[in-house]
């Protein structure tokens, strides 16, 4: 008998959040999948489709970030979910209460509603309908009440978030009361993982994509249920129970991206470059389509983007990319945005201050200020917007 194909769910902002909640208690009998979107959107079209192409057991086709192209509809499973919940719990320390502190229709958001009814306990939800607040963060900190059953505390944020609350005393202690912090949805720079965690904050580095059910690689090392390799080509390559069945209506797509052992393990290929370290922990180096050819050199942005933060106390967030150019091939460019939104910085003041630290060829040639950094998922820029921006500078 075919699978039901999913039905689409609006997911509202703020506390109308919970109201989906039952919606997803009912996807994770596989029997009732759902599609979910922003309330506040346009509902979309939803691809035509074999439902005898679906797997077993489908709870949810979920928009990928599509930062650098299409978005597609990722294809998990109650199973996949449920993997991804308990494993997440087992690494973290056991059951908790969960602070949603962004948007539940992307991946990272929905996951914490579902560790929630995993944990059996109703989320926290911090208002994002007027934008993040490093106060309203706080105040939503306050009432999340723990269960005997599920006595633990825990948050998920993207690096732009956990920056602005480190970087005053109310959102400090508030960050210091949970039990677990996870941050991801993009790099996080080392030097704001550091200053965090020295001054007291639990942070879990989480690495993943709507392909594995969200995080499935925790401070380098793969989930109790998942398994991860780097290929010859230096793409990361995950694995295991919370890997996705494909996309939705999209088989070349899925033939290119998944496969599957003769064993039965399925695996995802990235589109990130990685290595391990020499503790045998997962270092994710960048996208593959990200790495800047500038006078013949190979430029990682990450490089630069760590040098950027660490560096230039002004800076709180920054993207760097690579945009053609007729002497270089690609000139290093950035956008950031700053700790004082009043401040400004130059290309040259960037340049003077990073040199000796960087290499010449990654120092930037192009520095555009933006008062927000623009975004495709929570913590994924929009590369494509930034690009437009930044060669509006030209």
């Amino acid at each position: 008998m075919a699978a039901p194909s999913p039905r689409l769910l609006a997911v509202p902002a703020g506390p109308a959040v919970l109201d989906v909640l039952p919606a997803l208690e009912a996807a994770l009998t596989g029997r009732s999948p759902v599609l979910p979107y922003a309330a506040q959107t346009p509902p979309p079209a939803v691809p035509p489709h074999d439902p005898a192409e679906l797997p077993d057991g489908l709870a949810l086709a979920i928009g990928t970030s599509g930062s650098t192209g299409l978005a597609k509809r990722a294809l998990l499973t109650a199973d996949a979910l449920e993997r991804s919940a308990w494993a997440t719990h087992q690494v973290l320390g056991g059951s908790g209460a969960w602070l949603l502190a962004m948007p539940a229709h992307h991946i990272a958001g929905l996951q914490v509603l579902l560790r929630s009814l995993a944990s059996g306990v109703t989320p926290g939800v911090l208002d994002l309908r007027n934008g993040f607040s490093v106060e309203g963060f706080a105040a939503a900190a306050d009432l999340l009440r723990p269960t005997s059953a599920a006595s633990r505390r825990y948050t998920a944020l993207v690096p732009t978030q956990l920056a602005r609350l480190v970087d005053g005393q109310r959102g400090l202690e508030a960050l210091r009361s949970f039990d677990a912090v996870l941050v991801g949805g993009a790099a996080t720079p080392p030097a704001l993982v550091e200053r965090a965690r020295a001054l007291g904050v639990v942070l879990s580095l989480t690495y993943g994509m709507s392909e594995t059910a969200g995080g499935c690689v925790y401070d380098g090392t793969p989930l109790p249920v998942s398994r991860v390799h780097v290929d010859n080509d230096r793409h990361v390559v995950l694995g295991g129970d919370t890997v996705a069945h494909g996309y939705l209506a999209e088989a070349g797509r899925s033939r290119d991206a998944f496969t599957v052992d003769p064993d039965g393990v399925r695996w995802f290929r990235t589109d990130d470059l990685g290595h391990f370290d020499d503790h045998g922990l997962l270092v994710i180096d960048g996208r593959a389509d990200d790495v800047i050819n500038t006078a013949g050199l190979k430029i990682n942005p990450g490089v630069v983007e760590d040098a950027m933060t660490r560096h230039l106390e002004d800076v709180l967030d920054v993207v760097v990319l690579g945009l053609p150019d007729a002497e270089w091939g690609e000139a290093v460019c950035a956008a950031v945005t700053l700790v004082d939104p009043a401040g400004h910085l130059t290309t040259r003041e960037v340049r003077d201050r990073l040199r000796g630290i960087l290499p010449d060829a990654a120092l930037p040639r192009r520095v555009l200020v933006l008062g927000a950094i623009p975004q495709r998922g929570p913590g994924k820029p929009d590369r494509a917007a930034i690009r437009r921006a930044v060669q509006g500078l030209a």
